[in-house]
């Protein structure tokens, strides 16, 4: 994602992908990042987002079509299937800067009691750069709808559809001199390329509301109001997030981010994006990594997107 108020990230020194790192033993969350008991978030359990995420770190870099991605694609089907969600797949190729790239959507379906959708989003690809393992942009997200799939799939019927998408090709694929180069036709492949589909199949019609998870699971959180997201379904967010007691983690500033909503909202379908951008310092760098990562942090956002979805089925 960008930030239109041009916030670049600190460069690397190279953009070439590194070999993914060999798979360790991930450290426990220190006590004060510690997820609270999930019968305290809706059922949503902080410490297996945690673990999701922590489980696709190991994979190393993930950039659009390597081997990494890859293994990501099969662990995160392979993971939808154990829950019991139905599970749809997208391949296709994104023209970009640096070549065709072989790009895949994933989606699970948990079908509704009527024909409309409420529409969960994150992406999994990591930006083309040398060690970035991407803990927070974009494993944090990921491994928090893992978790809401887990808890969706095996749960009662709802009135509207939930479909949670795990989007490729986020990122820009031209990075020169450690930064990415961002720009409207090289960014968001995946969430292009589901909104044409779904415009398409009839399917973008049937969408009341996108909720779009990206940068979540930081330590020290603090989301601003994005103004590219619209702006009753952000108050409907906010107001859910105050109520359950969390208006220290989802402040009143505004930020401006451009990401993967907005292949939504240019096509009228109400879209909030949830992003602490601005105030994660490790953005699109090799620090990016696993110790940055709050289960407690995944906890309250997942609480706050499960209890934003049951206020959508009014």
């Amino acid at each position: 994602m960008a930030a239109a108020c041009g916030h670049s990230a600190a460069p690397s020194n190279s953009s070439v992908v590194a070999a993914p790192p060999a798979t360790t033993a991930q450290p426990a969350p220190a006590p004060e990042d510690a997820a609270p008991p999930a019968a305290k978030t809706g059922g949503f359990d902080g410490a297996a987002a945690y673990d999701f995420t922590a489980k696709l770190v190991s994979f190393g870099p993930r950039p659009p079509a390597s081997d990494a991605i890859h293994r990501t694609q099969d662990y995160i089907i392979g993971e939808l299937k154990s829950f019991g969600c139905t599970v749809d797949t997208d391949d296709f190729n994104a023209e970009t800067p640096i070549g065709t790239l072989a790009m895949k959507n994933i989606v699970a379906k948990i079908p509704g009691e009527s024909q409309g959708i409420i529409l969960l989003l994150t992406h999994y690809d990591t930006l083309r750069l040398e060690n970035f393992v991407g803990a927070e942009d974009a494993g944090s997200s990921t491994g928090l709808m893992l978790e809401m799939a887990r808890l969706l799939c095996g749960g009662p019927k709802r009135k509207n559809a939930v479909w949670i998408a795990f989007l490729d090709g986020e990122e820009a694929q031209q990075v020169v001199n450690g930064v990415a180069q961002w720009t409207n036709e090289d960014s968001v492949y995946g969430s292009r390329e589901m909104a044409a589909r779904f415009a398409i199949s009839g399917d973008l019609k049937r969408i009341h509301a996108v909720i779009l998870a990206d940068m979540v699971g930081q330590k020290g959180l603090a989301i601003a109001r994005d103004e590219n997201s619209t702006r009753w379904l952000t108050d409907l967010v906010w107001s859910t997030a105050k109520r359950l007691g969390y208006g220290d983690i989802f402040v009143s500033e505004s930020s401006n981010v451009q990401d993967d909503h907005e292949s939504f909202t240019r096509r009228g379908v109400p879209a909030v994006d949830i992003i602490d951008l601005n105030g994660y310092s490790y953005w699109h760098t090799a620090q990016d990594t696993l110790d940055k990562i709050s289960a407690h942090s995944l906890a309250i956002v997942g609480h706050v997107i499960l209890e934003s979805v049951n206020e959508l089925q009014k």
